[in-house]
């Protein structure tokens, strides 16, 4: 990194912090630092949500995915706009009439205390991990990339949130938040741009896009109805729906972003908004990474895109191995540019060679199994090593072929979401330690101001919780997918406890206790057995499904529990 760079990155990441604390500081009572006095307006709430739920991992891994994989991921997200209306028709009017601070004081209203703090607990141990991750991605990747001490990073991005969060509260994380999605989408926009610009002078974003789809990189679609497979139309539109119901309903790291709206039409305009514009930019980070493969088709490109890797076959008895797999790959990385060329010319004259077309898939299927016999390489060399490197691939890039002070501002994207999800994250899970454990467990009535000095003493716990975890994190195959494991565990569950409470109304507290705890239970034992027993990449079934899987059970069991509770009651009559 140049000079200009670190300016760019300092400058703008210190702007954000500082202008969060000037704008935010001196909250006086609990609905002002928890809800901002709700004063939001529709489009600050948009963009609020996309923020919380776009964070750094969205940005590394994202393209890394599709540079590996093709557009087929952006399948995860077509059950979000419907998702969208259903909590704006259901959630939000509910939420409302009952003026929650969270969304589990409702479930305390509707069902009792355990429930409400079964629920509470649930989402502390997931946003909890969540969080730190959020931490923990960027860091991982740019003290690989950069040479920069992991923890140092961890903790550096765990304090720049805590001060503007802990000053601030809610009303913080929205004012940055704007700034930060500014800044995200503009150096996303010139990269993409200047991918185009770097490509050969006769090309155009069409053949571009013909490449890619000559390497599979464009099959947007999958209707399959394989249970292995992760991103199907099918998937999206089931296990995508109720993991984006769960998420953007019963997340209080993002039902916090609305409940801060001014009215329920505002809020309700700012999920529309999301739901119109997260599809598109999710296309659009993915057709990013596409270019980027576009871009390697025309470059150099290493043989495993994490420098780790490298010194770890450089210091194996493999080395002699790995570096004939180089030269390998140096070859035909040549034969691919010299055969995608004449692709292109003929491109150029409106003509589809399906003869040039089918050498390309065959020169790819080469170059994935050289890649593949490097990871094992490098498995050999240090069983402990991830070969996976999707991660890696987008920051490479940007590292190694992007102009000077726009690798500055590319950090600070990276950093910038970073931020953001996390500050949401730190006010959710300090708002329910609050509010729903500690206010509601305390015996004596306390003072506002109490109870915004304890919200910002578990900001900084949480805070604290967040940077050991993510010190202590490993990173697992892909990112962006891990996040939404988790998520997939836990949200299913809760999401079924939600739609119990609003639209099965005979159903009581007990059989609900009892359904969600049996639920979760069964999820922990299908996540093992189907996912995390199996060798990576090859579970029996898709994670998405766990979160369909989870609301349909705890449906089910609540439903038949009280049935049983009812008839019981009967006969004792």
């Amino acid at each position: 990194m140049q000079q200009i760079d670190w300016i760019i990155l300092c400058v703008t990441l210190l702007s954000i912090v500082v202008y969060g604390v000037y704008k935010t500081k001196g909250s006086k009572n609990v609905e002002e630092y928890i809800l901002g006095n709700q004063e939001t307006n529709w489009w600050t709430v948009g963009l609020s949500v996309m923020a919380t739920q776009a964070s750094a991992i969205t940005f590394l891994s994202t393209p890394g995915q599709a540079y590996h994989d093709g557009m087929g991921f952006v399948q995860f997200y077509f059950g979000l706009p419907i998702a969208m209306v259903v909590i704006c028709v259901t959630f939000i009017p509910i939420y409302n009439r009952l003026k929650v601070f969270t969304a589990y004081e409702y479930l305390e209203n509707r069902f009792d205390l355990k429930t409400r703090s079964l629920a509470s607990i649930l989402f502390l141990v997931q946003r909890g991990l969540g969080t730190g991750l959020t931490i923990y991605a960027p860091s991982i990747i740019l003290s690989t990339l950069l040479g920069w001490n992991l923890t140092l990073l961890n903790i550096i991005i765990g304090i720049l949130v805590i001060i503007y969060t802990f000053t601030g509260g809610t009303k913080a994380v929205n004012v940055t938040q704007k700034q930060q999605m500014f800044v995200i989408m503009s150096g996303m926009f010139i990269t993409f741009f200047l991918i185009l610009y770097m490509l050969p002078n006769d090309m155009t974003f069409s053949n571009a896009m013909h490449i890619a789809g000559a390497n599979d990189k464009m099959n947007i679609l999958d209707f399959s109805i394989d249970p292995e497979s992760r991103y199907t139309f099918w998937s999206g539109i089931t296990g995508g729906f109720f993991l984006m119901l769960s998420y953007f309903g019963t997340d209080q790291s993002q039902v916090g972003r609305y409940l801060s709206g001014k009215s329920i039409r505002e809020s309700q305009m700012g999920l529309i908004m999301n739901g119109f514009l997260k599809v598109p930019m999710q296309f659009f980070i993915l057709l990013t990474g596409v270019m980027v493969f576009v871009f390697f088709q025309f470059n150099d490109v290493p043989l495993n895109f994490n420098p780790v890797n490298k010194e770890i076959i450089e210091k194996s008895e493999y080395a002699e191995q790995y570096h004939t797999l180089e030269e390998q790959l140096v070859a035909l990385t040549e034969e691919k540019k010299e055969y995608n060329l004449l692709y292109m010319d003929h491109l150029n004259q409106n003509y589809d060679n399906p003869i040039l077309r089918s050498r390309l898939v065959a020169l790819s299927g080469k170059e994935k199994d050289l890649r593949e016999q490097a990871k094992t390489l490098i498995s050999k060399a240090d069983g402990k090593a991830e070969t996976n490197d999707k991660d890696y691939v987008f920051l490479y890039f940007i590292l190694n072929y992007l102009p000077k002070g726009l690798i500055g501002l590319l950090l600070a994207v990276i950093l910038s979401a970073a931020m953001s999800s996390s500050a949401s994250g730190l006010t959710a899970l300090a708002s329910t330690t609050s509010i729903d454990i500690y206010k509601r467990n305390l015996k004596v009535t306390k003072s506002d101001k109490h109870y915004v000095n304890a919200t910002k003493f578990f900001t900084l716990v949480w805070g604290i919780i967040a940077i050991l975890f993510a010190c202590v994190s490993a990173l697992f195959e892909n990112l962006i997918q891990l996040v939404n494991i988790i998520g997939s565990i836990f949200y299913g569950t809760v999401l079924g406890i939600f739609l119990v409470g609003f639209y099965f109304k005979y159903v009581k507290a007990n059989a609900m206790f009892l359904s969600a705890c049996l639920s979760q239970s069964i999820i922990f034992l299908l996540f093992y057995f189907s996912i995390f027993s199996q060798p990576s990449g090859q579970e029996k079934l898709g994670y998405l499904w766990l979160n369909f899987i989870g609301a349909m059970l705890t449906l089910l069991f609540a439903v038949l529990f009280q049935f049983t509770t009812n008839q019981k009651n009967k006969m004792i009559a």
